[in-house]
Order: structure tokens, then sequence, then C-alpha cells
């Protein structure tokens, strides 16, 4: 019974010191696997899916894509850099594709590798459309979901057994479930869809984002919409885990009036 309380009180205590707060919203998460571990598995699949993709050939929109992109890193490292977290801007390799696939989709690996599918761009009739989309992907790499839904895995499969096991090797562990998290054989792609909690954090601070940079938005409530109603019979891919409903619009104008405090014209 001694050993078990031990036991029980050093799992606590790893949970403990491994929390770590999301920038922006505050919220505590659980990360037991590391910055570097993270970048090196989900690197290596970016890689070879980006072997087999096939890039845009539409100039303009690629253009358009790029420029979006950059303008919102930009913000979101003068951000991270302005509150404190200036370390963290090293980690990040921004690159932002455009690649040959209808699927209204786009998706982002864990460093800031970012893949928008052509087949989202008709509902993008606007930079600040497209501003949404690439807003809620950078802040799926800001609060690093990657990294907390592969500790979450950890905790599942190991269990309390984590501390004298897979902290131990932690690195193998962390390359074993990076192949469910980020396998090229996935749902939607490349990555997993994410937790209801993640997207809907994903979407609040990314409205923040694309506001830093100067888009508008409010245009995120249409562009959803827009979302909900180009595929009336299934769900796009993008809305795989939370389905643009009336829940997401409810949430996101909750979240206008404080993203709009940091709209930048």
């Amino acid at each position: 019974m001694k050993k078990y309380i031990l036991i029980v009180l050093a799992f606590v205590a790893v949970l403990f010191i491994s929390c770590a707060s999301v920038p922006l919203t505050g919220r505590n998460r659980i990360m037991l696997v590391s910055d570097n571990e993270v970048l090196s598995s989900s690197l290596t699949q970016y890689n070879e899916y980006m072997t087999t993709a096939v890039r845009s050939t539409n100039a303009t929109q690629t253009a358009m894509v790029q420029r979006v992109g950059k303008k919102i890193a930009a913000a979101t490292e003068k951000f991270l850099t302005d509150n404190g977290l200036g370390a963290e801007v090293a980690q990040y390799q921004w690159e932002f594709n455009l690649v040959k696939d209808e699927e209204m989709n786009a998706f982002c690996m864990p460093g800031g590798k970012i893949v928008v599918y052509e087949g989202i761009l008709p509902i993008c009739q606007s930079d600040d459309d497209l501003a949404v989309v690439i807003g809620h992907e950078v802040a799926h790499a800001v609060a690093k979901h990657s990294n907390e839904r592969l500790s979450q895995q950890m905790l599942a499969a190991y269990g309390s057994a984590i501390l004298d096991a897979a902290l131990s090797t932690r690195s193998d562990a962390a390359r074993q479930l990076g192949q469910t998290v980020y396998g090229l054989g996935a749902n939607y792609g490349v990555m997993l869809p994410y937790s209801r909690k993640h997207e809907l954090e994903a979407d609040h601070m990314g409205l923040i984002f694309m506001a830093m940079a100067g888009y508008d938005p409010s245009v995120a409530v249409t562009f959803w919409q827009k979302m909900a109603a180009a595929s009336p019979t299934s769900v796009p891919a993008l809305l795989s885990s939370h389905p643009s409903d009336s829940k997401r619009i409810t949430e996101i104008q909750k979240y206008l009036p404080e993203a709009e405090k940091y709209h930048t014209k």
C-alpha cells in the first residue's frame, strides 16, 4: 500500500512539473514530451508527405497563401517576443505550401509547417478569409496541441508505469506514438483530428493572431458559415472534430470583442 501511495505521489509530481500554460488563453496543459522530440518526429513525417504531395501550379493562389501566412507568422512571433516568450520563436521554421487537393482542408505540423489544400480556396474570397484558416493553424502550433495530444496518448498507453518506463525512454515512446499522431495513413491527411477543446482554442487564438496581422477577425463568422453551407451532406475534413455548427459560430462571436482589440489596419 505504501509503495502504491509513493507511486501515485510521484506520478502527480511528474504531472505538476510537466504542466505549462497556453499563450493568450492561459489554459494549463500536460507536456510530457520535449519540443525537440515532437519537432523531430513531425518533421520526418512532414518531409515524407511533401515528397508525395503535388504543389499547386496556381501562382496567384500560392502567393496569397504565402503572403497571408508570412504576415500572421510575423505578428505571432512579435507577440511571443513582446511577452517574454522569445525563446519559443527559434523553434518555428515557417513554411506555407499550397497543394493540389480538392478537400476543403489545411493542417499545421509542429514547428510551423502549414499546408493549405486548393479545395478550400473557393471559400476564401479574400486575404481575410484565408487568414481565418491560417490563423487557426498557426494557433495549433503555438498552443503545442500536438505535444499535448502526444502526452495524453502516453498517459493513456502507459498509465502510472510512465514513471519507470515511458519517461525513462520517452524518446522511443514518443516516436512510436508519433506514428499514430503524424502517420501518413492517419485520417484526414497527415494529422489526426484534434479534440473539440483544441479546435475551439485554435479558433480563439487564431482570431487574435489574424487581427494582430491586420486582418479583420469579424469575417470568421461568415467564413465558417460558408464552410458549413459548402458541404451540406458531409463534414469537410477541416471540421472533422468540430463541425461548423451554431455552437462554433456562437463561440467565435464571443471571442470577437477581444480579438478586435488587437486589430491593426
